[in-house]
C-alpha cells in the first residue's frame, strides 16, 4: 500500500477584512454593505416574511430580494441598504469620531 505524501500548506494572515485580502477596490465599503445585507437576511427571516411580502415593505422586486437573500448586495448602496432596515422596523445609527491611527477604519456594531 503506498503511504500519503503530506503537502505543507502555505496561508497568509488575515487582515480582518475579506475584502480587502482578495483585492477590492472598496475593501471597507464592500464589508459594510456584507454586514448590512445579513442583518436584513437575519430580520425577514425572523420575521417570516416571504420574500414577495419582503419586496412590498423595501419597494422592491421579489427577486432582488432574492439576491439579498443570498448575500448579493452589489446593485445596492450602503445608502439604500440601510434605508431597507429602517424600513423593516430598525434603527441605523453612525458615529464619527477621531482616531490616534494615521487613516481611519470603519467599525460595524451589530445589536
Amino acid at each position: 500500500m503506498a503511504t500519503k505524501k503530506h503537502e505543507r500548506m502555505t496561508f497568509e494572515k488575515s487582515s480582518g477584512n475579506v475584502f480587502a485580502d482578495i483585492g477590492f477596490a472598496n475593501p471597507e465599503r464592500e464589508q459594510l454593505k456584507a454586514h448590512l445585507t445579513l442583518q436584513i437576511y437575519r430580520i425577514i427571516k425572523s420575521r417570516g416574511l416571504t420574500q414577495a411580502e419582503a419586496g412590498a415593505i423595501l419597494g422592491i422586486k421579489q427577486p432582488h430580494v432574492s439576491a439579498l437573500m443570498r448575500n448579493r448586495s452589489g446593485n445596492f448602496s450602503v445608502e439604500r441598504l440601510m434605508d431597507f432596515l429602517i424600513a423593516l422596523g430598525h434603527d441605523v445609527e453612525i458615529t464619527v469620531r477621531p482616531t490616534r491611527k494615521a487613516h481611519g477604519q470603519v467599525l460595524i456594531t451589530l445589536a
